[in-house]
Formats: C-alpha cells, structure tokens, sequence
C-alpha cells in the first residue's frame, strides 16, 4: 500500500491532426517569407497575387478541446469526488502492542474500488480518528483539532493508498479538556480499538492494540 500522493490523470492526443496542423502551419510561413522578399526594398515583383493560407475549422476545434482537456486532466478539482460506496477505508496502527513510554501512530487505508479516478479529502479536516476501549469513548482527533486543512487526492481505481501518521499521547479527550491536563490511560495490557473515517465513510472495523 503506497503513501498517498498527487496523481495526475490522462492527457488526450491527436497525433494524426497535429500532424497536419504543423504541415499547414509551415506552408503558411512559407508564403510569408515569400511575400517578404516580394516587398523587400528595390523588389520589382507584387504582393496583388499572394493567396491567403486559412487553417481549417476542424483542426482550430480539434487542438481547442485537446488543450481544453489537458487542463482539466492536469486540475485536480475537475476530477469528480468520490461516491461513498465506491470508498473502503481500513484503520492502521503501527504496532499491535506498546511499551509505557511508546505513542501509537495512527493512520488508514482508502482505495477507490469504482472504475474510474476520483478526488478525495485527505487533509485533516476530511479524516477522523477515535479510540475507544469496549463502549468507553476515550479519544477523538477532532476533540482540540487545530487549523484542519483541506486535501484533494486523486484516487486511482484499486489502487489502495494510506495517509501519513499521527500519534497518539495516550490521553483522554473531549472538547472540554483541550486547555486542561488530561487522564493518562492506563496500560498493563489494556485493549483499545480505533476506528478511522475518511470522506464521511467509516471503516467497517477497528484495529485493536494493547497498551503496556
């Protein structure tokens, strides 16, 4: 499962038409030069009879919408967002047991299981992480969230990627402690899950650790 990055989609090409684009646009420099000898200083021929080239509108229209396609290709707010049922996110820890002073790191997997690319929020405010310990709630990352941020990743169809890490400092949370002192967890082998939501798609399970 490879670290997510910025994917680019792909480019449309008509390599027969631009073919006969160049070809056209090199007889039109042609005719120029010649016309530019004719009228140089001391020339005693005419410019009356020199022919205009016109570029055909089927080609002007051909390279419009080839190029009209390599920007949306190359912007990743063109690519359409990801439907929830096409998402599988999966819960990742980097470790299933840790020692007292050790600080889990978290993150998840998303792949796109649909058949096309899509785009998907992967920065900090399009994720959550929470940490429970049977129906006790012990931890969400949003609780003291500061300054979440906004991430278009393009995804590539069965393509499974995974999001940097994020620790863990083993405390407490809620949105009423984020200025206090918080409650160290205990360890000696207490079992806590975490769940990951990526895009509003929770994962359909938990990763389970314990902590020493």
């Amino acid at each position: 499962m490879s670290k997510w990055r910025e994917p680019v989609g792909p480019k449309g090409k008509n390599v027969y038409l631009r073919r006969r684009l160049l070809v056209l646009a090199g007889l039109v420099a042609i005719v120029v030069a010649v016309v530019l000898i004719i009228l140089r200083p001391g020339s005693t021929g005419g410019a009356t009879g020199a022919r205009e080239v016109e570029v055909p509108d089927d080609l002007v229209q051909v390279e419009q919408q080839n190029q009209s396609e390599t920007a949306e290709a190359e912007d990743p707010d063109a690519i359409q967002a990801c439907a929830p049922g096409r998402l599988v996110v999966t819960p990742i820890t980097d470790a299933a047991t840790y020692g007292p002073e050790d600080q889990p790191l978290l993150s998840l997997g998303i792949e796109n299981t649909g058949d096309e690319p899509c785009s998907v929020d992967l920065g900090t405010a399009g994720m959550l992480f929470e940490i429970s310990s049977g129906s006790d709630q012990i931890w969400r990352s949003a609780d003291c969230q500061q300054n979440p941020d906004h991430r278009a990743v393009i995804l590539a169809p069965g393509e499974p990627e995974e999001t940097e890490p994020i620790s863990w400092n083993r405390e407490r949370s809620s949105p009423e402690t984020c200025e206090t002192e918080r409650e160290r967890m205990p360890g000696g082998g207490a079992s806590y899950h975490l769940r990951a939501t990526a895009a509003g798609v929770q994962s359909s399970g938990t990763a389970q650790f314990q902590l020493y």
